[in-house]
């Protein structure tokens, strides 16, 4: 007999004895034998369908990776249409799919260890209960327990709730591993973040610095002065670095910034959203500073800055303060900017000042009392009880203040400095004064001063000069010009640099400058060398009434290079010429100190250099601390005045308007004149005395310098005290003419 038919007979079997139970019970229904036996079958069949749907799952990923390339192979048969030969695989447009799904939403890796946590837990129940005899819900919390804590599997029994609990607890242990790598990420993100300057400045009435250069050291020191009479300031410093290497640069200026907060951030003032960053539109001025680069590129760079700051939507609160390195590119940065744009031009203020400062030596001085906010600086304000006054009267009404001005309402708040005794304030004017801070001074009542004749000395004629440029600056077209409408006629201008003859000519030219159209100076050209002795000796050094060391335009982008052949070239001139003169001359050599009967702070310094007035423009103020200790030149030009210039426009933007017309070679100017165009020698006057004197020149007095002092004094707080002057004192003035 076949075994087909031995199975079918034992079914048959079978069944006949389940039919004779039937037939004994006396009900006549066919039931199980109890109600546990028919809850054991049905937890039996639950059982193995929660098997078998454990093992599908655990097999249905690897076929699904094996075979998931040809699922649109299948799709195009059934649809009859031919396969695409570029069409990219279906696993790697998944793997793409949750790359950029990763990528772009910044929760989805936590959505999806959540996912895997809840599918762990669901699948280790499901496991738990077809080779466990428990319930559903005794399982899944059980496979919870074993994904939150791993140890919890040590007491299972049997083979198969061991191999399911081992590997719950493993997979738990990888879902807590990932949970602390998502967790540790977010933190070091976030530290990173911080770290780097990447977070958002909350602040309000802030000066925002956008750029890095070498002035911000000297930059920052005048904001923190500033600051200090109300209790301190915010300053925000926004550049391309890297945030911590700002804060270590600006914590080795070793300077008490009198509870001003610098915040740094790290960013490019050209992005929208890092300009949002440091809060741009809630800044009370924005100072954009130069960046290392040469002159055009630094301007283009400053006009780019000036076009993201146009494009902030909320607008800003403040003005902006423009750093420019050349005076031809400060037209199109005003026009892109309007009104909202002031612009300090860095390398065309140098020039001047030296210039100025060779005609007049010790003027620097002056000039660093005044820009700088250690001393006394301009203020502008409006005093409603001086309305109706003459200026004359105005002059002397601030026992702590020297007016130099008026900012005349009617006329579209033009400042006039140094305007005529009979002007009268009118309601809305407001007082431009020196004074030392801006809470410091207010009118009081007119002094009786004593209007008495004093020497009518005339302002001396002016002699020829002879006067040497070391080095090439860019600007150096624009100096020339300034000294064309200074100097008197016949004077020369030595120019010794590495420049061939040829190309200053074109340069110069090109700059924009006449050499043919030139009446009072004319140009004398040498090729050399500035740090090589025997170029230098080549030259008369002991006949020129000036010397200017320039930083050399080939070495302007480092400042450390620049100062070391300025240095070097003025340590060689200075031994040269002491070869050459050995013996000092007590006696003026120089045809403009002529006309003085008594001995100037002019004439001293010129001793001091050896009858040349030396001029040094260093650029780093530790190169120029040196010089000035050493005593080797009269005095050194650096940057720190450009940073003065434009912390005092960043405080109030109206003095750019004052600083544009005293710098300038036209209007008002400072000067220093002798003590004898305003008094007889050894006469005793008080200060306001020789304001009135000084009053019938068109000039107004703001400071002397005694004859055995270092430092002149500007704005003297006892004006009303007597003092015995001697001729060889000197008076700094504001006046429409040298």
């Amino acid at each position: 007999m076949s075994a087909l038919a031995k199975e079918e007979n034992i079914n048959l079997r079978r069944w006949c004895s389940e039919i004779d139970v039937v037939g004994n019970n006396s009900s006549g229904v066919l039931q199980p034998e109890d109600d546990s036996s028919f809850h054991f079958f049905n937890n039996a069949d639950s059982r193995t369908v929660a098997l078998y749907t454990v093992v599908i799952t655990l097999v249905m990923p690897f076929v699904l990776y094996k075979y998931l390339d040809y699922l649109p192979q299948i799709k195009n048969i059934s649809k009859r249409t031919k396969p695409n030969k570029e069409e990219v695989p279906l696993k790697k447009r998944i793997a793409y799919t949750v790359d950029v799904c990763f990528s772009v939403y910044p929760y989805a890796k936590l959505l999806a260890l959540l996912f895997a946590t809840v599918f762990l837990i669901g699948f280790g129940g499901l496991a738990l209960y077809a080779v466990n005899g428990g319930s559903l819900a005794e399982a899944l919390w059980l496979s919870w327990t074993f994904v939150a804590d791993s140890g919890n599997h040590a007491d299972s029994v049997g083979t198969g709730p061991r191999i399911v609990s081992v590997s719950i607890s493993s997979g738990g242990m990888l879902i807590f591993a990932m949970m602390l790598g998502l967790v540790s990420d977010a933190i070091s993100e976030k530290v990173d973040s911080l770290r780097k300057g990447k977070s958002e400045v909350i602040e309000k009435n802030h000066i925002l610095i956008l750029g890095w250069s070498d002035k911000l050291g000297s930059l920052l020191k005048q904001l923190a002065i500033a600051n200090k009479s109300v209790g301190g300031g915010v300053v925000v410093v926004l550049a391309e670095r890297d945030k911590e290497e700002m804060e270590m640069d600006i914590a080795k200026l070793e300077f008490d910034f009198m509870g001003t907060s610098v915040i740094c951030r790290s960013g490019s003032p050209l992005i929208l959203a890092d300009l949002k960053k440091v809060s741009v539109s809630k800044a009370r001025a924005i100072i954009v500073l130069a960046s290392d680069e040469n002159a055009d590129q630094s301007d283009a760079r400053a006009l780019r800055v000036v076009l993201s700051l146009t494009g902030v939507k909320k607008g800003l609160r403040g003005h902006v303060v423009v750093e420019m390195s050349d005076l031809d590119n400060e037209p199109l940065v005003k026009l892109v900017g309007g009104d909202l744009i002031e612009t300090v031009v860095a390398h065309d203020v140098i020039g001047r000042l030296m210039i100025q400062c060779a005609l007049q030596p010790g003027l620097a001085l002056i000039w660093e009392d005044i820009l700088g906010f250690e001393n006394d600086e301009f203020y502008i304000k409006r005093w409603p009880q001086l309305a109706g006054m003459q200026f004359e009267d105005v002059l002397i009404s601030f026992p702590d203040a020297i007016p130099c001005g008026v900012k005349v309402a009617a006329d579209g708040g033009k400042i006039i400095l140094n305007p005529d005794d009979n002007y009268v304030l009118k309601e809305g004017d407001e007082v431009l004064v020196i004074a030392e801070d801006d809470d410091t001074y207010a009118p009081g009542s007119i002094p009786e001063v004593r209007r008495v004749d004093f020497p009518k000395v005339p302002e001396l004629p002016k002699y020829p000069e002879k006067i040497l440029f070391c080095g090439w600056r860019r600007d150096i077209d624009d100096m020339i010009m300034v000294l064309e409408a200074f100097l008197a006629p016949g004077s020369e201008l030595w120019m010794f640099n590495e420049v061939p003859e040829k190309e200053r000519e074109r340069k110069l030219i090109d700059g924009g400058l006449d050499i043919s159209g030139l009446v009072n100076i004319k140009l004398v050209h040498h090729e050399g060398n500035a740090v090589i002795r025997r170029h230098l000796e080549s030259l008369p050094l002991e006949t020129f009434d000036s010397i200017l060391i320039l930083a050399d335009e080939s070495l302007e982008d480092s400042v450390v290079h620049s100062d070391s052949r300025s240095l070097a070239t003025l340590l060689l001139i200075r031994d040269i010429q002491s070869k050459r003169l050995p013996h000092k001359d007590t006696k003026p050599t120089s045809l403009r100190l002529a006309g003085f009967s008594h001995s100037s702070w002019i004439c001293e310094l010129q001793q001091a250099s050896d009858k040349s007035i030396i001029i040094s423009e260093i650029l780093d103020s530790r190169t120029r601390n040196l010089v000035s200790v050493s005593r080797i030149s009269d005095y050194v030009l650096s940057n720190e005045l450009v940073s003065m210039a434009l912390a005092m426009v960043a405080e109030d933007k109206q003095i750019n308007r004052v600083l544009e017309e005293l710098f300038a070679e036209e209007g008002n100017e400072m000067c220093i004149k002798p003590a004898e165009f305003y008094l007889f020698d050894q006469e005793e006057l008080c200060f306001y005395d020789i304001m009135i004197r000084g009053r019938q020149r068109q000039e107004i007095v703001i400071g002397y310098r005694r004859a055995n002092s270092e430092r002149a004094i500007i704005n003297p707080r006892k004006k009303s005290k007597p003092i015995k002057w001697s001729l060889d004192d000197v008076f700094v003035v504001i006046s429409s003419g040298s």
